[in-house]
């Protein structure tokens, strides 16, 4: 595997195997993610996707290999070491995952006043959660409770708390499941917007290849406010990288061009060619 070349490394497996009761999740699994890069990862259901985002969490520990967040071994790192890695790592969870007994401000304030090596200052907290809330155009939702909004807005707001730290590091689990087009091209977009401002290394889990497609091929314009394909973008564009997971093995990993002429047979049950 060779290091990243765009940028810092920010996230690295060397040679990472997950194993539960003996059956493997992941198998000598190797990439380096750099500082700005974005990584679609594709692969069918149980191949392994979210295990690697709960093991770059360092929820779930590696049977052998190492992982390295902002070139940091987490591998065999104590769990309240564990807190500062995470409180750097914004995290989209499958379903959004918000606490139903708590107001959408309470959900986004969760990061900022639970991780303690955030130190976001008590006056501060209420401002910066409206901030994220805005950035993902819900500055109207502070007082209502998750089950107050449809499953687009909780998933934005979901969304708001994974960046209200503003995280160098995004993980976003299947972001769209569920969504029809028009929501689900909306998620797309805040997402290339928060990669686009900020800065942030971006992995995202996707059934859909389409979401990977905009996220390779648009940006966010500032002056705009909206996204715009990259070949009308100034400014130099972020690198997306595709991966394919199959059984937990890493069979496929490069550029769209080299995903989009692939002649595997499980790799082009994934792909849209582009039109």
């Amino acid at each position: 595997m060779e290091p990243a070349k765009d940028g810092r490394s920010v996230l690295r497996f060397e040679h990472v195997t997950v194993a539960f009761d003996d059956v493997e999740a992941l198998h000598d699994l190797s990439f380096d993610a750099s500082q700005g890069e974005s990584r679609v990862i594709l692969g069918a259901a149980g191949s392994g996707k979210t295990v690697l985002l709960k093991t770059a969490l360092g929820l779930v520990r590696p049977s052998s290999g190492k992982v390295f967040v902002f070139d940091r071994d987490i591998s065999t790192m104590k769990e309240q070491d564990l807190f500062e890695i995470r409180s750097r790592i914004g995290m989209l969870f499958q379903e959004s995952a918000l606490f139903d007994s708590m107001s959408i401000e309470d959900n986004v304030a969760y990061p900022l006043l639970n991780q303690r090596s955030i130190h976001c200052p008590p006056n501060e907290v209420r401002s910066r959660v409206k901030q994220a809330l805005e950035f993902v155009e819900l500055g109207q939702t502070l007082a209502k409770f998750p089950s107050e909004l449809s499953g687009g807005m909780r998933r934005r707001a979901a969304i708001a708390r994974a960046v209200v730290t503003e995280p160098p590091l995004v993980l976003y689990d299947s972001p769209t499941a569920g969504l029809d087009p028009i929501t689900a091209h909306t998620i797309i977009a805040l997402l290339i917007k928060e990669r686009d401002s900020s800065g942030t290394t971006t992995l995202m889990v996707t059934h859909r290849y389409q979401d990977g497609n905009l996220i390779a091929n648009f940006r966010y314009n500032s002056k705009q406010g909206g996204v715009e394909p990259a070949s009308q973008a100034a400014g130099r564009a972020a690198r997306t990288t595709f991966m394919v997971l199959k059984d937990g093995r890493l069979i496929f990993e490069g550029d769209q061009d080299r995903l989009e002429a692939s002649e595997d047979a499980y790799i082009s049950k994934f792909v849209k060619q582009r039109v």
